[in-house]
C-alpha cells in the first residue's frame, strides 16, 4: 500500500497558515499575554503571606474553617519552599487558559445540548482533542505563537476544552424536559427557557465541568513547562532534565495543593451558585444541626471585606505597583541595559549552561534584565528564528547542530565560536578491555545487552549516531540506541561504573565526566562522527541592529578550556538551582572576566582603584565579617578586592613575597607572633581595628560551680570527659592540649575532641538546647557569646597568654601604592558589639550569603560607612 504522506499535508498546511494568517496569531498572542501578564502581575505584587491570607478568607467563605487554616498553611508552605512567583505563575496561566476555554466551551456546549446535528459533528472533535498526547499541542503552540506564556496558554485550553463542551452539554440536556415543555407552554421565549430554566438548573453539571477545565489545565500547565512557560512547570521539566528527585519533590507538591485549593473552591462555588446546590447544602446543616466551629462558614459580606481589607492592607504598605527593589545595582558608567529585557535560550547541556548563566550575571550587572529559559535544541531553534529568544551560546556547528541550521540558518546570526575544538564520540570504561574503537564493538551487543545508552532525542548527536555512525561500522542491526536525556545517561554511567558492568554511552568533549570516570574515548577512524564542533553563539535576525553592543560582545565572546570545565565544576557542585550563585563565586576567582568579555569606557575611576586588591582571609567569624565588611565599602568606590581564602602560614608567606596584598585579621602580638617574627621585614603594620581578644574554653551559665579551669577538676563525669574543640593544629588546640590542660592538672581526665568550629557550634546547640553540660573551646570576639548565656572560664595562670589585638598587615609597597586606603584603614575601628552583631548578621543569612548580610547589617549602622572613610 503507497505511503500516505498525512505528515507533509500537516507540514504544508502550518506553513500556509503562517505565511497568510501569521497577523491573527499575533493578534491572539497579544491578547493572551496581555491578559496573562495582568493577572500574574497582581498575583505576584502582595507579600506572599498576604496573598495566602486573601486566599484563606474565600476558602472560609466558600468551605468553613478548617478549609481556611488548611488552605493559609498550604499557601505559606509553598512560599517555604521558595517557589512562590512559579506558582503564582503557573496559576496564572492556568487561571488564563480556564476563562478563554470556558469562553469558547460553554456556548459551544449549548449549541450542542439543542442541536443534535451540532452535537454529532462536535463529539468526534473533543475525542480527538482528548485522545492525541497531550505534549503534540506543544509542536503547533511553538509554531504559531513562539515559546513562552502563549504558547503554554494555547496547548493548556486546547487540552482542557473538552470537558467543559461534554459537561455543558450534559448538564442542560438532563434538566427534565417537562420543565421546559412547561416554561414553553407559559410562552416564555427560547432565550429564556435557556437562562432561567436550563442552566440554573444545569449549574452543578456545568461547573463539575469548570472544575474538570482546571484540573486539566494544571496537568497541562506543567507540561507546557517545556516551551519556557516557566511556573512550576519549568521546575517539572528542568527536575526531569537534570534528575532532580528534590527539585520533582517540591514542584510536584506545590502543584497539588495549587490542585486541591482549585479543586476544592470550584466545587464549593458550584453549590453557592446553584439553586439545588443551596438547597442541598441548607438541608445537609439542618441535618447535622447546630454551629460547628471547623465547618462554620461567614456570611458572603464578611468575607469580602475580609479580602478588601487585606487589599488595602497590601495598598497602605507600598506593595501593589511598587519595585521589588531587588535588581543588581549597577554602578555609574556600567548600566549599559538601561532595564532593557533580553532572553538567553539553553539546552540543558553543561556548557550550554555554563555560559548561559554567565552571560545572564554579566548582562545583569551590565543592567540588563535577562531571561533564561531552558529548551530542547528544536523548540531553541523554532524560538530563535521567530524571534522569541534573542540569541543561545550552545550552538554546536557545523555538525551536530546540521539539521537545525539547514531548516532555521537563513533567520539566524551566527556571532562565532567561542570555543574550539569539540568532539563527539561513543564512550566505554576503561575496564572493558579490547574495545578502543567503533569498529570494535562489532560482535559484542550481547555484552552491553544490545543498547548504547542515548541522550536527547532531538539532539543533532543523537541523530547523527543512528543515520550515519552506526551504519558506517555495520552496527545499526546489532544494537539499538536508548532515547533518554543527558542526565538519565550519566546516571546510567555512574550506576554501571559502580557495579563495573559493560555499559557504551553518547559523549562529547568538553565534559566533566571525563574527569570523574576513567573512560576511554572509541577511536572513529572512518570518520563518520565528522570533524569536531565549535560552541557557537547564534542570535536572532536583528539582533545587532536592536543591540549593536551586546552583539559585539556576544562576537568577541572566547572561553579557554580550564576556564570552562572550571565553571562546569563549580555550576555541578552548587547543585540544581543555583547556577548564578556559581557563577558569581567563580567570577569572584577569575577576577577581570566581566570586564574583559563585556567592556565599557573607562568612568575616570582614580587610578588607585583601578589595581585590584589580593585580600587574603582565614574563615574564622571575625574575618569573614571584616573582609566582607570592607569589600562592600571599597567596591561601591570603585575598588576591585580578589577574595582568598587561606591558611595563616600561606597568608604571611604571600604578603611578604607580594603576591597578596591585605589581611584583615592578624592576632599580634603573641597567637600568630612566630609568622610576624620569621616575615615582618616585609610586612606592614596598618594598626589595629579591635581589641582586646582572648582564646578560652567556655560552658553554659547552668552549669553551676564551674567558673574557672581549676573548677574543672575532677568533674569529668559530667562532661563525659571531653572539651568540644575546633580544627585540630591551630593555635588555640595546640595551647590547650601541650599548655592549658597540663598546667591545670586536667589532661588526665579530659580528652580534647578534634572537629572544626561549624562541628563545635552544632555540640553547643544541641546541649545547650537540651540543658547538658558541655565544655567547648571558644575565642573573643565571638557571636556565641551574643546567642548563648556562657561563662568564659578564668585562667588565672594565664596558661593561654596574654590578649592578642587584631590587626591589619599588608605587604611591604602596599601604603605607597595605595595611599588613600592605607589612611582609612590606619583610622578604623569596630566595637565588641558592632563586630558581635555584624557576625550574627552573617550567621543568620548562611553561608554564600555574606555580602547580602553585611548590606542588611550597614542599613541597620548607617554611620560606619563615614566612619570608615570619613566621607
Amino acid at each position: 500500500m503507497p505511503r500516505i504522506p498525512l505528515g507533509d499535508w500537516v507540514n504544508d498546511t502550518v506553513d500556509w497558515l503562517l505565511d497568510h494568517v501569521s497577523w491573527f496569531f499575533d493578534f491572539l498572542k497579544t491578547v493572551f499575554t496581555g491578559t496573562y501578564d495582568g493577572i500574574d502581575a497582581v498575583l505576584q505584587a502582595p507579600h506572599p503571606l498576604l496573598l495566602a491570607g486573601i486566599f484563606a478568607v474565600i476558602a472560609f467563605w466558600l468551605r468553613g474553617t478548617l478549609a481556611g487554616l488548611l488552605t493559609f498553611a498550604g499557601f505559606a508552605f509553598i512560599d517555604s519552599l521558595e517557589l512562590w512567583e512559579d506558582a503564582m505563575t503557573t496559576l496564572s496561566l492556568v487561571l488564563v487558559a480556564t476563562i478563554i476555554a470556558l469562553v469558547i466551551a460553554v456556548p459551544v456546549g449549548i449549541w450542542a445540548a439543542r442541536s443534535d446535528r451540532v452535537s454529532g459533528i462536535v463529539r468526534p472533535v473533543l475525542d480527538f482533542m482528548q485522545t492525541l498526547p497531550a505534549m503534540i499541542y506543544l509542536i503547533p503552540a511553538i509554531l504559531f505563537f513562539g515559546t513562552g506564556a502563549s504558547a503554554g496558554i494555547v496547548a493548556t485550553l486546547i487540552f482542557a476544552l473538552a470537558p467543559g463542551v461534554r459537561m455543558t452539554e450534559l448538564g442542560i440536556r438532563q434538566v427534565d424536559k417537562e420543565l421546559v415543555e412547561a416554561a414553553e407552554a407559559f410562552g416564555t421565549s427560547p432565550r429564556d427557557t435557556l437562562l432561567r430554566v436550563q442552566l440554573p438548573l444545569a449549574l452543578p453539571t456545568v461547573m463539575a465541568g469548570v472544575n474538570q477545565v482546571i484540573m486539566l489545565g494544571l496537568s497541562m500547565a506543567a507540561i507546557a513547562g517545556m516551551v519556557g512557560t516557566g511556573g512550576l512547570g519549568g521546575d517539572v521539566n528542568e527536575a526531569i532534565g537534570q534528575l532532580n528527585v528534590g527539585l520533582g519533590s517540591e514542584a510536584g507538591v506545590a502543584i497539588v495543593i495549587l490542585a486541591i485549593y482549585l479543586d476544592r473552591m470550584t466545587g464549593a462555588l458550584g453549590t453557592q451558585v446553584s439553586p439545588l446546590g443551596r438547597r442541598a447544602a441548607a438541608k445537609a446543616r439542618v441535618a447535622h444541626g447546630g454551629l460547628k466551629i471547623w465547618s462554620y462558614r461567614p456570611h458572603p459580606r464578611i468575607a469580602a471585606i475580609g479580602v478588601v481589607v487585606l487589599a488595602l492592607v497590601a495598598g497602605g504598605m507600598g506593595i501593589f505597583g511598587g519595585t521589588s527593589g531587588e535588581a543588581t545595582a549597577v554602578s555609574d558608567g556600567k548600566d549599559v541595559g538601561q532595564g532593557k529585557k533580553i532572553s538567553i535560550g539553553y539546552v540543558p547541556w553543561d556548557d550550554g549552561v555554563a555560559s548561559t548563566f554567565l552571560w545572564k550575571e554579566i548582562l545583569e550587572q551590565r543592567g540588563y534584565q535577562v531571561d533564561a529559559k531552558q529548551l530542547d535544541a528544536g523548540p531553541l531553534y523554532t524560538s530563535l528564528a521567530a524571534g522569541n529568544v534573542d540569541f543561545m551560546t550552545g550552538a554546536w556547528l557545523p555538525t551536530t547542530h546540521e539539521q537545525y541550521w539547514k531548516k532555521y540558518g537563513d533567520k539566524l546570526d551566527d556571532l562565532g565560536s567561542w570555543y574550539d575544538k569539540t568532539s563527539l564520540e561513543l564512550s566505554v570504561p576503561s575496564y572493558m578491555k579490547d574495545i578502543d574503537s567503533l569498529a570494535d564493538l562489532k560482535g559484542r551487543a550481547s555484552e552491553f545487552g544490545g543498547k548504547i545508552t542515548g541522550i536527547e532525542s532531538s539532539a543533532g548527536e543523537t541523530a547523527l549516531l543512528k543515520s550515519k555512525v552506526l551504519k558506517a561500522y555495520g552496527l545499526d542491526k546489532e544494537y539499538k540506541v536508548v532515547d533518554s536525556s543527558t542526565p538519565a545517561m550519566l546516571a546510567e554511567l555512574k550506576r554501571a561504573y559502580a557495579q563495573k558492568d559493560p555499559i557504551v554511552v553518547t559523549l562529547w568533549s568538553p565534559h566533566w565526566a571525563y574527569n570523574d570516570y576513567d573512560l576511554k574515548k572509541l577511536k572513529d577512524p572512518k570518520g563518520a562522527w565528522g570533524s569536531g564542533d565549535g560552541i557557537h553563539t547564534v542570535g536572532r535576525k536583528g539582533l545587532a541592529a536592536d543591540d549593536p553592543v551586546v552583539a559585539q560582545w556576544l562576537k568577541d565572546f572566547k572561553l579557554e578550556e580550564k576556564q570552562l570545565t572550571g565553571l562546569e565544576a563549580e555550576i555541578n557542585k552548587a547543585g540544581q538551582g543555583r547556577q548564578q550563585d556559581a557563577v558569581r563565586t567563580w567570577l569572584k576567582q577569575n577576577p577581570g572576566v566581566v570586564d574583559k568579555l563585556a567592556p565599557v569606557k573607562d568612568t575616570g575611576t582614580p587610578a588607585e582603584a583601578k589595581r585590584p586588591i589580593d585580600v587574603a582571609w582565614f574563615p574564622w567569624d571575625e574575618d569573614i565579617a571584616v573582609t566582607y565588611l570592607w569589600k562592600n565599602v571599597l567596591e561601591a568606590r570603585g575598588y576591585r578586592l580578589n577574595l582568598k581564602q587561606m591558611d595563616v602560614g600561606p597568608v604571611y608567606t604571600g604578603l611578604a613575597s607580594g603576591d597578596l596584598d591585605l589581611n584583615f585579621d592578624a592576632w599580634l602580638p603573641y597567637a600568630q607572633k612566630n609568622y610576624w617574627d620569621e616575615s615582618k621585614d616585609s610586612l606592614k603594620d596598618l594598626g589595629t581595628w579591635y581589641r582586646p581578644t582572648s582564646l578560652e574554653v567556655a560552658v553554659p551559665s547552668y552549669v553551676k560551680g564551674v567558673k574557672s579551669y581549676e573548677d574543672l577538676k575532677g568533674r569529668a563525669s559530667e562532661f563525659d570527659g571531653r572539651i568540644i574543640g575546633i580544627e585540630p593544629g591551630t593555635g588555640e588546640m595546640n595551647l590547650l592540649k601541650n599548655k592549658v590542660l597540663p598546667g591545670y592538672g586536667l589532661d588526665k581526665e579530659y580528652d580534647v575532641v578534634d572537629g572544626s568550629t561549624p562541628a563545635m557550634l552544632a555540640e553547643l546547640k544541641r546541649a545547650y538546647a537540651r540543658k547538658q553540660p558541655v565544655a567547648v573551646v571558644l575565642w573573643s570576639p565571638h557571636w556565641a557569646y551574643s546567642t548563648y548565656d556562657l561563662t568564659k572560664l578564668k585562667d588565672d595562670r594565664k596558661l593561654f597568654g596574654e590578649g592578642n589585638t587584631i590587626r591589619t598587615i599588608s605587604n611591604e609597597k602596599f601604603p605607597g601604592r595605595y595611599p588613600q586606603l592605607t589612611r582609612w584603614i590606619k583610622g578604623f575601628h569596630m566595637s565588641e558589639d558592632e563586630l558581635g552583631t555584624l557576625e550574627s548578621e552573617i550567621n543568620t543569612y548562611g553561608q554564600g550569603h555574606e555580602e547580602q548580610a553585611v548590606a542588611a547589617w550597614l542599613k541597620k549602622h548607617p554611620g560606619v560607612v563615614a566612619r570608615m572613610t570619613g566621607s
